[in-house]
């Protein structure tokens, strides 16, 4: 049976369905059973192989009561990012490449069933009066959505699928992103509480390294987790507080802000606070939180480099403090901030670390900062493949003032 004829197939089967079923009565497992009933007496003596078969059942089911054509694409593994720019154009990224595929939603009307029930069930909404929302499936995965019309091509969907195991530092090395000598330095660094800001472009893995970073986090401490949508995977910690911002509901009130919860998490007896993506005015909360005892916090930011980092930290805070002082803005940013790791997507889209900066102060109007480690290509370079590594500086670390309080006696 061709791929067009088994959807029309399936169109004809959930004909039946809806005509001859009370779906209100049915459970999942009824359902499925009368399903079953209904493809084998549809396709009567018709020659269809059992994978086929199979394929039929589950798609009419999951069109029924799952996400319909999403839930065989979320199944794949490798796929890891999912682009749907209306009912008709579905793209997908696998080992880093783009591609369309041939699938499609039958209906404008179906693709939007499908995103009140994604965003129904992370109890957020998304309507003309609020036609932009960040929310995320069951499994984790991160999901943004776009309606008409401020979605010109009907409504759009973005999904960052959320890896079924924890990234750890051993895969980082697998991949080439650092090496064990890195691994140790930046076990110490976590251990040692200094302030990490992980910055890169989008889609660098930015989530990915802290998730990979927070498995150094001491197990007896009490870290909270601030984001959009929870999408962090940190194991091991029994005192774990994981918060989430809320949009504002459709009367514009209720919303809840990761500058709300920087300051609830402040009263909330923290040992470590890791912020899943600073964007906005709460940088200047995050610093504060910083340079307040709150040691040891993580966070994510977009930039292009680590002084680009910087820039972007002081038009953040700015967004949250018109009138401060930009002196005065450097000064808090050089002294709440340790550490930069600048994390970048290359040209054969592999995702590498790129640089580990320490930020050592304030000077002449200016953040000083000392580059630790720095990537660098090796003649087995082409344009097609990027070969090399992060190579050691003759910089020393030079404010290791918090490793000689957790004992450690040796130079990084």
């Amino acid at each position: 049976m061709t791929a067009e004829r088994i959807q029309q197939f399936i169109g004809e089967c959930k004909k039946e369905i809806f005509d001859s079923l009370n779906l209100n009565e049915l459970g999942d497992e009824g359902l499925e059973d009368q399903i079953e009933l209904i493809v084998e007496r549809k396709l009567g003596g018709a020659y269809v192989t059992i994978e086929e078969r199979v394929k039929i059942v589950q798609q009419l089911f999951s069109s029924i009561r799952g996400f319909g054509l999403l839930d065989s694409i979320m199944e794949d593994d490798s796929i890891t990012e999912v682009m749907i720019n209306g009912p008709q154009d579905i793209f997908i990224e696998k080992a880093g490449r783009l591609m369309k595929l041939d699938q499609q939603f039958e209906s404008e009307r179906r693709l939007e069933d499908v995103i009140q029930k994604i965003v129904g069930m992370a109890g957020r909404e998304v309507n003309q009066a609020n036609p932009i929302v960040d929310t995320r499936l069951p499994d984790g995965s991160r999901v943004n959505v776009v309606l008409p019309p401020i979605s010109m091509k009907g409504a759009t969907v973005t999904i960052r699928k959320f890896s079924k195991t924890p990234m750890t530092v051993e895969q980082l090395i697998k991949y080439g992103s650092i090496t064990q000598e890195i691994a140790d330095v930046l076990e110490l660094l976590v251990r040692a509480k200094f302030n990490i800001f992980i910055c890169g472009g989008t889609g660098s893995g930015k989530t990915t390294f802290l998730n990979a970073m927070s498995n150094y986090i001491p197990k007896d401490e009490r870290v909270i987790t601030i984001e959009d949508s929870a999408e962090l995977q940190i194991v091991g910690v029994d005192n774990l507080v994981s918060l989430e911002t809320r949009n504002a509901n459709a009367s514009g009130s209720g919303a809840v802000t990761i500058r709300d919860l920087i300051k609830s998490s402040l009263r909330m007896r923290p040992e470590r606070i890791i912020v899943g993506e600073v964007r906005g005015g709460e940088a200047l909360d995050m610093l504060q939180a910083m340079n307040t005892g709150h040691d040891g916090s993580l966070s994510t930011g977009h930039a292009n480099s680590t002084r680009d980092m910087l820039s972007r930290l002081e038009t953040m805070v700015l967004q949250g403090a018109e009138g401060l002082p930009l002196e005065a803005i450097r000064q808090q940013i050089a002294s709440a901030v340790d550490i930069i790791i600048h994390l970048s997507r290359l040209r054969d889209k592999s995702r590498k670390t790129m640089e580990i900066t320490e930020v050592v102060g304030y000077e002449k109007g200016e953040i000083v900062l000392n580059p630790l480690y720095v990537f660098q290509e090796d003649e087995n370079s082409t344009l097609e493949k990027v070969s090399g590594g992060l190579v050691r500086t003759d910089n020393p670390l030079i404010n290791d003032f918090k490793l000689q309080l957790m004992g450690y006696k040796g130079k990084i």
